[in-house]
């Protein structure tokens, strides 16, 4: 049984919402990039009240953060930095489109598709766009070394510049840090 004291979550009467707690447990229960179920409790549970104002509908928040913590896990980023990536980039907006045309979540350029992804895949698709956001990110750290700032600035086409780190890491500062 789920017993959380995070009240944004909690209903009129100051506990879970049993719709929530339905959601919740199941999110936790097919969360399989976790090492263990207590460590997806714990994330699930606190991301979801913080991606809250971003995401409202409780369902697509949660498999939204699933799909999100496997993907980041599998290139090997902290999740917490996709998702300062994703506020700077489309502020969750699933449909973004930006004016050089980038799309989705993570604001992809639509080239990468018909480099990387099959005839099927489509950028406002959750799971392609976040494996493919994580991935060309992780290649950026790896390109730089490590090196946040200038995987960020690779990341968002302004190599040489601080104003796209910055905003992400204040993002990641404000928001999305697990300190």
């Amino acid at each position: 049984m789920l017993a959380c004291p995070w009240p944004a979550h909690a209903g009129p009467s100051g506990e879970i919402e049993p719709e929530l707690r339905v959601l919740l447990e199941t999110a936790i229960a097919e969360a399989d990039s976790f090492e263990h179920r207590f460590d997806a409790e714990v994330w699930l549970i606190d991301m979801s009240g913080r991606l809250e104002r971003f995401i409202k509908d409780d369902a697509e928040r949660l498999h939204f953060l699933r799909v999100l913590h496997r993907e980041a896990q599998r290139a090997r980023i902290p999740p917490e930095i996709a998702l300062a990536v994703i506020e700077v980039e489309s502020r969750f907006d699933r449909f973004a489109i930006s004016s050089a045309g980038a799309q989705g979540y993570m604001q992809i350029m639509p080239f990468w598709l018909r480099e990387i992804a099959g005839p099927d895949e489509n950028l406002f698709h959750v799971q392609t766009n976040l494996r493919m956001g994580c991935t060309i990110l992780r290649f950026y750290l790896d390109k730089e070394r490590g090196n946040l700032v200038g995987a960020l600035a690779r990341y968002n086409g302004s190599y040489g510049k601080t104003w796209y780190p910055d905003r992400v890491m204040r993002a990641l500062n404000q928001r999305w840090h697990r300190g």
